[in-house]
């Protein structure tokens, strides 16, 4: 079993994978695309049947017991495991996390989307979606429903944020991921039409087909904007179809994670009729 290393001071080099886990700027200096932060167990159970690489473990030491079973599992065969009293955690991470479980792990690259289109009858394609949560939420309900990948926006934001794994319950580091360019996204949607996809941009709009009046064709990608501005004008012209949740006419609007498990369980719900 791997030896626990303690960590005495937040200036330790050795734990330089886990500073500042609350910037996101910091972070995403820090990481690049070399590697990033799974949190809590779930996650990293997830990440375990993954095909990222384990880097280290940061654990407070109330979570040493509990960790070590994993340290049992080939994928953590030999990665070094960091321990830390809570005030060093504090100023290690930035915020109080008294009873962390922390890993780093080397990204794998991600799909391209001709990649993902050749090989999948379910996307789902998000346009401006920055929430760190909200792409955690959908990944997740993605995942559930049987969806193949999911392409980003390049405004988007980045997949493996630590907050987004965590949202996911790790759910996206089993999803094929693609992030084209600003000018590959231009296209994406001929692309995916190119590959046989019919793409459905989900609206409020009143003139909107109802989800659940739809047959869903064999390849679809259904398409989510942001929380407030929702699917681009360009982005929304190259659809296909615009769909919509029909709700109660007294209620706003529906959290756009809500959104997606609507949309995804509907659409095998009419699948299997």
């Amino acid at each position: 079993m791997n030896d626990a290393i303690t960590v005495m001071s937040a200036d330790d080099p050795l734990v330089s994978d886990y500073r500042q886990l609350g910037d996101r700027s910091v972070r995403r200096q820090i990481e690049g695309n070399e590697f990033f932060i799974s949190e809590g167990w779930m996650s990293i159970e997830r990440l375990c049947d993954s095909q990222h690489h384990f880097r280290s473990a940061l654990l407070s030491p109330s979570r040493v017991k509990r960790f070590k079973p994993f340290l049992e599992r080939q994928e953590l065969q030999g990665i070094p495991v960091f321990v830390a009293e809570r005030d060093v955690m504090h100023e290690i991470v930035g915020f109080d996390l008294p009873r962390g479980v922390l890993v780093s792990a080397d990204r794998r690259p991600l799909a391209t989307v001709d990649e993902l289109a050749a090989t999948s009858n379910r996307l789902v394609v998000l346009d401006g979606l920055d929430d760190d949560e909200s792409v955690g939420a959908i990944a997740r309900v993605a995942r559930a429903f049987g969806v193949d990948g999911m392409v980003l926006g390049p405004t988007c934001t980045d997949p493996y944020h630590r907050r987004t794994v965590r949202v996911s319950m790790g759910e996206i580091l089993q999803l094929r991921v693609a992030q084209p360019g600003a000018t590959e996204w231009l296209g994406v949607l001929d692309k995916l039409h190119g590959h046989g996809f019919d793409s459905w941009a989900m609206s409020r709009s009143d003139t909107a087909d109802s989800v659940w009046d739809l047959a869903a064709p064999a390849r679809l990608a259904i398409v989510l904007g942001a929380e407030n501005s929702g699917v681009a004008p360009k982005t929304l012209a190259a659809t296909t179809r615009r769909v919509t949740i029909p709700i109660d006419p007294s209620a706003s609007s529906l959290n756009v994670g809500h959104a997606a498990g609507i949309t995804f369980a509907a659409l095998a719900r009419n699948a299997r009729r």
